[in-house]
């Protein structure tokens, strides 16, 4: 059983890796976004979850269409184990992006927000990058920093995009 449940793991850690990336890093662009733009945490929190559902829906439903397109003869157990696929790009988006934002939705005191939410963000980026040294010859080390630092630029363009974005509308 054991042996089934770690191949089983294995299969889908891509699927779970990539939707767990791109949760936690689009996220946490909405959160900077919205920094950036100075906008309130209820603007963060709205904006947060409509992209974290919205954008999770569309990134299994993308790669459960993606996995039927590549197959050869489209049969019922194709579709199973391309949806298989789908729901657990969903599953790793959903539970790894809401990281971003937890620090929104716990009472913590006013102006530790961001900041907790920068420490949440980059830890779990670290530690998705480094899972996947599972599945590459990478090392977890190089895996974890790679991805937290395409997640840290990622960041860093949306807190400026924002911050310019809200200063065409304050002119």
């Amino acid at each position: 059983m054991r042996f089934t449940l770690r191949r089983l793991a294995r299969h889908y850690l891509p699927d779970l890796v990539y939707g767990a990336n791109d949760g936690i890093i689009t996220t946490f662009a909405v959160v900077t976004g919205v920094v950036g733009a100075s906008l309130s945490e209820k603007v963060i929190i709205a904006l947060g979850f409509a992209n974290l559902v919205a954008d999770g829906f569309s990134m299994g439903a993308s790669n459960y269409l993606a996995r039927r397109s590549a197959a050869e003869a489209v049969d019922r157990s194709d579709r199973a184990e391309a949806a298989r696929h789908g729901v657990a790009t969903i599953a790793g988006f959903l539970v790894a992006g809401v990281i971003p934002l937890v620090a929104y939705v716990i009472p913590v005191s006013d102006g530790t927000q961001f900041p907790l939410a920068i420490a949440l963000t980059g830890v779990a980026l670290f530690v998705v990058g480094a899972s996947r040294s599972l599945v590459t010859k990478l090392g977890f080390l190089r895996s974890g920093l790679e991805m937290l630092f395409v997640g840290s630029l990622a960041a860093v363009v949306a807190y400026g995009i924002g911050a310019f974005a809200a200063g065409l509308v304050d002119s």
